[in-house]
């Protein structure tokens, strides 16, 4: 394992940008970006308009490794070039940032109050495919919607599973599992959680390494305590559908938490923002996060 990475996202000030939207949440992106459905049939349109978004936003001067320590990738743009190299490249040869590919592919239905990720049949040459590309960790999510013990515990089971394939291929798992913000009992859910996190680290092997991404919590620094487990090297925050504005109130009242926003982080900008414009509406949105993240 690259020890100066390893040190970036340990010891790092800044943040994580998730650049990971796919499929379903593809349209919705561009739709407040500012191009509608109507702009494009196909879904191979749809992405290369997100791959413009992604580009322009990695490509701009506001973008550095001052404020941002990785980005969060889809698939899609792994397999993409930017200024002729491909994605990670980019970001690690350019600008010094970490990249981390999303390898679930989606959710399964809701049972026992919560989503599971689908099978990810392809996996391990997913990751063998990350690897050769210069991807440094992946990230995976799953939803938690009530506090059932049973779905809880089904969650973090399958989630620590997968990481350790992960790890085993020399990358460095981030475990989302996000509490839904509408949650039933939303602060039972995180308790629950937690509990089954706790369970799982005892059972992981001395030299395996986690980042947790999780909904900011209910309680004000609820998962402070994890960080200082030796095998855990950063706990990030999803802004999980709060504004920009709510969700950097709340990471900044989380001693040890940084951002690992995505929609929070887009807030604003718009296709049709001239160069200056967009570089400025982004400066801004990244120093906001940046600071809520450090304080």
């Amino acid at each position: 394992m690259n020890e100066e990475k390893l040190n970036i996202i340990k010891n790092g000030k800044g943040f994580i940008a998730a650049l990971d939207q796919s499929g379903g949440s593809s349209g919705k992106t561009l739709e407040l970006y500012g191009i509608s459905k109507d702009q494009y049939t196909t879904e191979q349109e749809m992405f290369d308009f997100i791959h413009e978004m992604r580009k322009r936003i990695i490509t701009s001067k506001s973008f550095t490794n001052e404020h941002i320590l990785g980005v969060i990738l889809f698939e899609g743009t792994m397999n993409r070039q930017i200024e002729g190299e491909n994605s990670s490249n980019y970001l690690w040869n350019k600008k010094h940032i970490l990249s981390f590919l999303k390898v679930d592919q989606g959710l399964e239905e809701l049972k026992d109050g919560v989503q599971l990720m689908k099978s990810i049949p392809n996996l391990i040459d997913l990751l063998t495919v990350a690897k050769s590309n210069g991807i440094f960790g992946t990230k995976m999510r799953s939803v938690i919607h009530e506090d059932n013990e049973t779905g809880i515990k089904k969650v973090v089971e399958q989630q620590f599973v997968l990481a350790q394939t992960i790890f085993s291929k020399g990358l460095i798992p981030i475990i989302e599992p996000e509490v839904s913000i509408n949650a039933t009992n939303k602060e039972n859910c995180e308790i629950l959680l937690k509990q089954e996190i706790e369970k799982q680290l005892t059972l992981m092997k001395a030299e395996m390494k986690v980042i947790f991404k999780f909904t900011l919590p209910t309680v004000t620094n609820f998962y402070e305590d994890l960080e200082t487990n030796p095998q855990v090297l950063r706990i990030v925050a999803l802004s999980g559908g709060y504004s920009k504005k709510e969700a950097c109130l709340k990471l900044s009242q989380n001693k040890g938490m940084i951002a690992s926003f995505s929609r929070a982080l887009l807030e604003n900008l718009n296709v049709n923002d001239s160069d200056e414009e967009f570089d400025q509406k982004l400066q801004q949105s990244i120093q906001e996060i940046y600071d809520a993240s450090i304080v």
